[in-house]
């Protein structure tokens, strides 16, 4: 990661991406913590200022956060003498951003650790215009939900992003007449992922398709709404999985 990740003047000032108050920053850090997500360290005005650690705990009691030193003592007693820390990663492919005062040398379980105290606030700079990827045809995955008259549908899924999901049907079911219609909440798994998701969904669109062989379908499309920041970033590593899977066979 160069400095050049590090989020402009415009998006550090944006209240949309701000994220504060000590439990919501709590939360956040913690669930970056579960992934073991890893943050570079920017802490001086030199290039070679930085250096990539992951995120060990968060102490609630005491309001601080606590992350893995570097391998490099010199990097380690520059670190303690900064004015100031900026942490920058990309969790489930989401810009993350925020500062903290300088660190302090601790003992955590045993090893060397650097404290420092919780910051303020967390910059998180979510857009929706998130790469969407198409499920293979040989693995099918089946999304669960109920329609406006709650009679319970499951259709294939088409393809999938942190911002909603793509469904094939033989014909328009009954009652998706217009789109903004909220359906309740719709469940799918993901290989891999033993955890369900059970998200609140809202019907976007549906468009006719004609595939190959002249036959007709429809596409219907649904957006997630109250996507937690863990479920995003199980959905972004099975997308990335999949991009992975497919330059291999290229």
């Amino acid at each position: 990661m160069s400095q050049l990740a590090l989020l402009s003047p415009s998006e550090l000032d944006d209240d949309r991406y701000r994220v504060s108050g000590t439990r919501s920053v709590q939360f956040m850090l913690t669930g970056f913590i579960k992934e073991r997500d890893q943050f570079t360290v920017f802490f001086g005005g030199n290039a070679n200022d930085m250096y990539l650690t992951t995120l060990l705990a968060v102490d609630a009691d005491d309001e601080r956060l606590i992350f893995d030193i570097s391998g490099s003592s010199e990097i380690n007693r520059r670190l303690q003498n900064a004015d100031r820390l900026t942490f920058a990663g990309k969790p489930g492919g989401i810009r993350v951003q925020f500062q903290t005062p300088a660190p302090s040398l601790i003992a955590y379980q045993g090893d060397k650790a650097l404290s420092v105290a919780l910051p303020k606030a967390v910059m998180r700079v979510q857009r929706r215009e998130y790469f969407r990827v198409h499920v293979p045809r040989g693995k099918p995955l089946m999304f669960d939900f109920k329609l406006p008259d709650g009679n319970p549908l499951s259709l294939p899924i088409y393809d999938l992003s942190v911002a909603g999901i793509g469904l094939n049907a033989e014909q328009v079911p009954p009652g998706l007449d217009a789109p903004g219609i909220k359906l309740g909440r719709g469940k799918f798994f993901l290989p891999e992922d033993p955890r369900e998701f059970d998200l609140e969904i809202v019907l976007r669109r549906i468009a006719e398709i004609e595939t190959r062989s002249g036959s007709k379908i429809f596409r219907i499309g649904l957006q997630f709404i109250g996507l937690s920041f863990g479920e995003e970033g199980r959905i972004q590593r099975y997308i990335d999985r999949l991009e992975r899977e497919r330059r291999e066979l290229m």
